[in-house]
């Protein structure tokens, strides 16, 4: 898209010379709720004037609760990269980085990873290994251990509370059946798999009762997590508590489909065996599957909603729709067992 659609502060941030560092080449990259700005060593992501429903980031004061949460909840995981708040301010028709004037926006402050040791690149270069993930065990293990919990948030565990995510998606995405991506046979069984496994509210009683309902990260999958010098997990959902408010294996089943995703069933299976073990949680199996099929669902329902941003360039409408329907053939095939 061209400079002149875009919000007239991302405009100027554009402009290395909006920034106190090197900046270099900027760029920028969107999704369905943010403005995310590469710049030098540093990351800059302000949350776009949206309101779904789920994720309300339509006042400008909304928006800072958000960030302010985000480095809050980011900093359990990877407190280095989570540096701080920041403001653009408007003075004399013009917009500064933590400038004087009037706020008009707020965002968030982060320090560059190497983006060849993203999770997916590592991946597509075919270079995760059995070590990767058994660092990232490692690193989960404890992080749920430590998790806030307790029975505010076990009520997010029930088989109603979980409900309310799920059946929201297809609400959510009724509209787009037909449309290419999701078909109505794929709407109608996998929708269907859903209510079957919820209405079965002992299984969720079960988790209520082994501990398993945890404050989690809530966007457990490969572009939010980084191989480097130590495993990096960041990115967690900070916009809405019933999403991050959920059964650990939830969180655990996002990652798991993510690899089956990207073709890696047997590295999935490895995945999830090393976490079952090192979190003595043989439970987690049982709902496995319909995790796995709500995530592949969700993924699938942003790839649509982010094709549907006229804000976003046709070539990446064109690749968010074909992800999209890939993980609604996912879902699908979870599905169906």
């Amino acid at each position: 898209m061209s400079q002149a659609n875009l919000p007239q502060y991302i405009q100027a941030l554009l402009d290395p010379a909006a920034y106190a560092h090197p900046a270099g080449d900027i760029r920028l990259v969107q999704t369905h709720i943010s403005y995310v700005l590469l710049a030098g060593d540093y990351v800059y992501k302000f949350k776009k004037p949206v309101n779904f429903g789920f994720l309300d980031f339509s006042s400008l004061e909304k928006r800072k609760f958000c960030c302010e949460q985000e480095l809050l909840l980011n900093r359990r995981l990877c407190p280095e990269i989570y540096l701080g708040l920041v403001t653009v301010t408007r003075e004399g028709g013009a917009s500064h980085l933590d400038g004087r004037g009037e706020v008009v926006e707020y965002g968030v402050r982060m320090a560059r990873m190497p983006e060849e040791r993203m999770m997916g690149r590592v991946i597509a270069a075919g270079g995760l290994t059995t070590a990767h993930l058994d660092a990232l065990v490692a690193v989960l293990v404890p992080f749920y251990e430590k998790a806030e919990h307790g029975s505010a948030i076990d009520r997010f565990g029930t088989a109603e509370a979980v409900a309310v995510n799920v059946l929201e998606n297809f609400a959510q995405t009724e509209g787009f059946v037909g449309g290419g991506a999701l078909s109505a046979a794929q709407f109608e069984a996998i929708s269907a798999y859903a209510r079957g496994v919820l209405a079965r509210e002992e299984l969720f009683a079960r988790r209520i009762a082994e501990g398993r309902i945890r404050d989690c990260h809530g966007d457990l999958y490969s572009a939010n997590i980084c191989l480097a010098d130590r495993v990096y997990i960041y990115d967690c959902i900070e916009f809405n508590q019933r999403f991050r408010y959920c059964d650990v294996a939830s969180d655990i089943a996002f990652l798991a489909m993510d690899l089956d995703y990207h073709g890696l069933p047997e590295q999935s299976a490895y995945f999830v065996e090393r976490f079952v073990a090192e979190a003595g949680d043989p439970g987690l199996h049982e709902l496995l599957p319909f995790y796995k099929c709500y995530r592949a669902y969700v993924r699938g329902k942003i790839g649509l909603f982010t094709a549907g941003d006229p804000a976003v360039e046709k070539a990446a409408r064109a690749a968010c729709l074909a992800g999209a329907s890939r993980y609604f053939q996912l879902a699908h095939r979870y599905a169906a067992g």
